[in-house]
């Protein structure tokens, strides 16, 4: 999922740099737009979340080489961006939004069925500063990185079920950093800025089962999540 997005970022961007390098084209649209305090927007978006394991003992499954398997799906990302100019090359920008993922977790060292379903429903919100390269014709290459919390609607934290009962636990709030990089492409009513980025949660997010040598959390010293995010932001 990260190379396909990579990927189909690379060519885009290559597409439009060479249509605005070569191509001899000097008009410039929305030439005014960068000279704002401020500026509003919104997003669309594809992520993909994973997660990564500290274990206590590492001790993985002889065969695939690890105590958990996760399937990774493709999910949805929208929200809404406020953007306050630094100065030319620098913002700091709000970018709250919902994102809408399903994971697939699954403990290796059992013969049972012990395959969860992970449904997560985040309420984003990073702090970011943007910083940008000189704009070329149309065209504005830039770097991003911050830090967000997320408050998951579908954690189960207070749930006093536990896997023997079939809930897979996380905590309620995380807390992430984020680094990526896109462009900004100046079209003739409005900014599109096409960016991927990677967010890394800081904090353990697993809740354990009652049962101390529980397969699904016994051996985890450590479970955050990792993710992916394709966005779209319109301004």
């Amino acid at each position: 999922m990260k190379k396909i997005l990579t990927i189909a970022l690379l060519i885009f961007s290559c597409a439009f740099a060479n249509a605005q390098i070569f191509s001899g084209e000097r008009i410039l649209n929305n030439e005014n737009f960068d000279q704002q305090k401020w500026s509003w927007g919104y997003f669309l978006g594809l992520n993909s979340y994973d997660f990564n394991f500290d274990y206590i003992n590492y001790n993985p499954n002889p065969v695939t080489g690890q105590d958990f398997r996760v399937e990774k799906r493709v999910g949805f990302n929208v929200g809404l961006v406020g953007n306050l100019k630094l100065n030319n090359n620098l913002d700091l920008r709000l970018e709250p939004g919902v994102n809408f993922n399903t994971r697939g977790y699954q403990a290796l060292k059992a013969d049972a069925n012990t395959f969860r379903e992970v449904s997560s429903t985040y309420v984003h919100i990073p702090l970011l500063l943007k910083f940008n390269a000189n704009r070329l014709n149309n065209f504005r290459p830039f770097v991003v990185g911050g830090v967000s919390t997320s408050i998951n609607l579908s954690s189960n934290e207070s749930n006093p079920d536990d896997n023997s009962a079939g809930q897979f636990r996380m905590t309620t709030n995380s807390y992430y950093y984020e680094i990526g990089f896109g462009i900004d492409l100046y079209l003739y009513y409005f900014k599109l800025s096409p960016s991927i980025r990677g967010v890394f949660a800081i904090n353990d997010e697993l809740i354990r089962d009652a049962d101390p040598n529980s397969l699904y959390t016994g051996n985890v010293d450590k479970m955050s999540s990792r993710a992916v995010f394709l966005n779209f932001t319109f301004q």
